[in-house]
């Protein structure tokens, strides 16, 4: 099987002579790459022995960056994440460069290599379990986001990843933006935490499913209102909900993919309910996740129910419906460069 470098050798945007920082499919491509820039960084650290920096392939300085620090986790010293640093030559300058980031931070997902394997698979369990907040990991990537916004701000800052690595850069949007900073997002097949209800064929059993699984989860919600003897904690969460309603983050999906694609279905079943005049029910049911409700309730240990990482107000959604040969294809990285992609575009506003 060819290494990660092979493959972008091989399969890479090579076709982007130069960047139009205006231009979607460019930006897409770019924060793809370098997501894929940290899968070769860990993978050369491994075959390396323990190096834990590598040379920068000929790619990055193609597109004018480079990486200025790694992102190691604590436990298993596996690199997870890196912070790219983009030095357009002067030369280069034209009016798109405005919307170009000055840094980007981007995060791997899973690798299936021995050494960060096991690690990789205990943070899927815990967005699982809405528990990648308590995590080394985690306190990591945040502690890199809050320094760096702290020295050059929010505006020139850029979060991608891809799979787990986009629930990271997703998590530390949202908390960056309840702190007020809306950082720009590119997040790739990020994880839904739910039946993949959207690969169901049937489009009246998939509404049939979804507007069940509202009405349930409305009414969990009403009763652990009233079970708080009127503590308020409901109308704290959607405070805190309502809050991070302008941040607007880049949400990469493809229709294939089950681990994903249940974005779909979440947010056209808030605008359908919004519609028909249940804007209420969707504002309330939008922020709670009926898969966390449900391991709660039969007593799975461990499962937090305090506003899902998963969820979001507000998103710039991108499906991808290019064929796919199969739901593994469905959740590959590289599908993002493409530039032949059949995509469907929609922008979703918390209201």
């Amino acid at each position: 099987m060819a290494s990660g470098s092979e493959y972008f050798n091989r399969c890479g945007p090579k076709y982007l002579t130069n960047i139009d920082w205006n231009n979607a499919h460019h930006r897409r491509s770019v924060s793809a790459s370098l997501v894929e820039g940290v899968y070769m960084l860990e993978e050369d650290r491994q075959a390396r022995r323990g190096v834990s920096q590598c040379v920068a392939p000929p790619w990055w300085e193609f597109f004018n960056f480079k990486v200025v620090n790694s992102l190691v986790d604590d436990n298993d010293k596996s690199i997870f994440g890196a912070i790219f640093e983009y030095k357009p030559s002067a030369y280069s300058y034209h009016r798109s460069m405005d919307r170009s980031p000055r840094y980007v931070i981007a995060f791997r997902g899973t690798l299936i290599k021995l050494e960060s394997f096991a690690r990789d698979l205990k943070l899927d369990i815990d967005i699982i379990r809405n528990g990648l907040h308590h995590t080394g990991r985690f306190r990591t990537a945040i502690k890199a986001v809050l320094d760096l916004v702290s020295v050059v701000g929010s505006s020139k800052v850029w979060l991608t990843g891809h799979s787990l690595g986009a629930a990271m850069a997703m998590l530390a949007g949202k908390n960056m933006a309840k702190r007020g900073n809306f950082l720009e997002a590119f997040l790739f097949n990020p994880p839904y935490v739910s039946p993949p209800i959207e690969r169901i064929k049937n489009k009246k059993v998939r509404h049939g499913l979804r507007f069940a699984g509202t009405l349930i989860k409305a009414g969990i919600a009403f009763a652990a209102a009233v079970s708080d003897n009127h503590n308020n904690s409901n109308g704290i969460q959607d405070s805190s909900f309502a809050a991070i309603s302008g941040w607007i983050p880049c949400l990469f999906v493809n229709h294939l993919d089950p681990i994903c694609s249940e974005y779909i279905g979440y947010f056209k079943h808030s605008k359908k309910l919004e519609d028909i005049g249940a804007g209420g029910l969707a504002r309330l049911t939008s922020q709670h996740s009926l898969g966390n409700m449900a391991m709660s309730a039969v007593g799975i240990k461990g499962i937090d129910t305090s506003e899902p990482l998963h969820l979001l107000p507000s998103a710039n959604l991108t499906v991808n419906l290019y064929p796919c040969q199969d739901m593994i294809s469905a959740h590959e990285l590289h599908q993002w460069w493409r530039p032949d992609l059949n995509l469907n575009c929609s922008v979703y506003k918390y209201k």
